[in-house]
C-alpha cells in the first residue's frame, strides 16, 4: 500500500490486489515497534543500516501520511527499556548493551532503581536495565487505515478480496496478472504479498522468493487508558510490552515454524502471558482485550527481499520478517523510486534476491 501510494502520487496508474482486506494479515498483527536499535544482532550490520536509516524516515513519513489521510498513526518518543530479570540476565544484556554500542546504538545503561523511576509497575527485583531513546513506536493498524485512505486519497485503484493466482511473464519481462480466469495487464508487477510471496505462480524457480510464513501468537490486554500500567515499549527476556493510547497492552510474541496454522494454543498463551508477569506482576488483574495469530514473511536469511529481479517489470517488496512496520518507509521510498528512474537506492542493494544465487555460487 505504501509502494501504490508514492507511485499513485508520482501520477502512475497503480492497482493493488489483495487476497483479502487491505492491511489485515501481518501488518495488522504487528506490534508497530520502530525497534532499529534493541533488535541489532551480530552478523547483520547491513540489516542494521537498512533499519536504522528507515528509523530516522519515520518521523516525517508519518507526518505526511497524516496530513494526507487525515488519520493519527501514534508516533510514540517515549523510547523503549529492556530489563534483566535474573544475573544470567543482566549477562547477556550487558553483552548486547556493549555490541549494540560498538556499532553506534545510543544506548543507556540504567540501574534497577532508575528503570523502576521510568516504569514503577516493573517488578521489585529487577536486576538490571537498559534505555534507548531513539526506539519508538507506531500504532500499526492506524498507519494501515492511513496507507489505505492515503493510497485511494491519490487515485489508487484497490482490489480488495482478489486473489493474484500467477504473474503473467513473456519474452523475459512482466506483462500482467493472472486473476483467475481474468488477467490484468501490467507493465511492472511488485510482488509484496507477505508470507504468501512464495505462493504465487508464473515465475521461474529461481525467482520464487525464498519466504516461508513464520507464526506468532499475540495478546492485547486492558488497561486504564488514564492511569496506564506502562508507558515505554518494555522488552524482557521472553516477551515485549507495548502501551496503546487507547488503554491496550499489547504482549508479544510466539516465533513458530508451524507453516499456516492459524489456532491459537494454550502454551503459546501461557508463555506470553508468563513471561509479561514475570517483568509486570500488575497484569495479573487486567482483562484480556484480544488473542490473535499473524504470519511473518521470513526469508533464509530473516532480512528482506527488496528491488529488481531478473525478470524485467518484476520488483520484490517482501520477506521483511520482523520488520515490515519499521522499513515501510525506505520500502517504499526505495522501490517507488527504483520504478520511477531506475536508480537503486544503496542500502537497498544488498537485499535483491542475487544474494541468494550468490550464495549458491559460492557453495558450489
Amino acid at each position: 500500500m505504501s509502494i501504490g501510494w508514492r507511485l499513485a502520487a508520482a501520477g502512475c496508474s497503480v492497482d493493488v490486489f489483495e487476497r483479502g482486506e487491505a492491511g489485515r494479515g501481518a501488518s495488522w498483527a504487528a506490534a508497530g515497534m520502530l525497534a532499529a536499535g534493541v533488535e541489532t544482532e551480530p552478523g547483520e550490520r547491513a540489516l542494521h543500516a537498512l533499519n536504522r536509516r528507515s528509523q530516522e524516515l519515520w518521523p516525517d513519513f508519518a507526518a505526511e501520511l497524516e496530513a494526507v489521510a487525515g488519520i493519527d498513526v501514534e508516533l510514540r518518543r517515549e523510547g523503549t527499556l529492556v530489563v534483566a530479570l535474573t544475573r544470567d540476565d543482566v549477562a547477556q544484556l550487558r553483552f548486547n548493551y556493549e555490541f549494540q554500542c560498538g556499532e553506534g546504538v545510543v544506548l543507556e545503561w540504567l540501574t534497577p532503581a532508575a528503570a523502576r523511576q521510568r516504569e514503577p509497575h516493573l517488578h521489585p527485583q529487577l536486576a538490571g536495565a537498559v534505555y534507548c531513546a531513539a526506539d519508538h513506536q507506531v500504532e500499526n493498524r492506524c498507519v494501515v487505515r492511513a496507507l489505505k485512505r492515503a493510497f485511494l486519497a491519490v487515485g489508487g485503484k484497490l482490489h480488495e478480496h482478489t486473489a493474484v493466482s500467477a504473474v503473467d511473464i513473456s519474452g523475459g519481462r512482466v506483462t500482467g496478472l493472472r486473476l483467475g480466469e481474468a488477467r490484468h495487464a501490467a507493465e511492472v508487477v511488485v510482488l509484496a504479498a507477505g508470507a504468501w510471496s512464495g505462493e504465487i505462480a508464473g515465475l521461474p524457480p529461481p525467482l520464487r522468493p525464498p519466504v516461508r510464513p513464520i507464526k506468532g501468537q499475540m495478546l492485547a490486554l486492558r488497561m486504564d487508558a488514564a492511569a496506564p500500567l506502562l508507558r515505554h515499549v518494555v522488552w524482557t527476556p521472553k516477551v515485549y510490552l507495548v502501551p496503546r493510547r487507547d488503554g491496550r497492552l499489547v504482549i508479544g510474541a510466539t516465533v513458530e515454524e508451524r507453516g499456516f496454522d492459524g489456532n491459537l494454543t494454550a502454551g503459546g498463551i501461557f508463555s506470553l502471558l508468563e513471561g509479561a508477569w514475570r517483568a509486570i506482576p500488575g497484569i495479573e488483574d487486567l482483562p484480556i482485550d484480544e488473542m490473535s495469530v499473524g504470519f511473518r514473511p521470513g526469508s533464509r536469511d530473516d532480512a528482506p527481499l527488496l528491488g529488481p529481479t531478473a525478470i524485467e517489470g518484476l520488483v520484490l517488496a517482501t520477506g521483511h520478517h520482523r520488520n515490515g512496520i519499521l522499513l515501510t518507509p525506505i520500502t517504499a521510498d526505495g522501490l517507488s523510486r527504483f520504478i520511477l528512474s531506475g536508480e537503486m537506492e544503496e542500502a537497498l542493494l544488498p537485499f535483491t534476491i542475487e544474494r541468494f544465487a550468490a550464495a549458491a555460487k559460492e557453495e558450489a
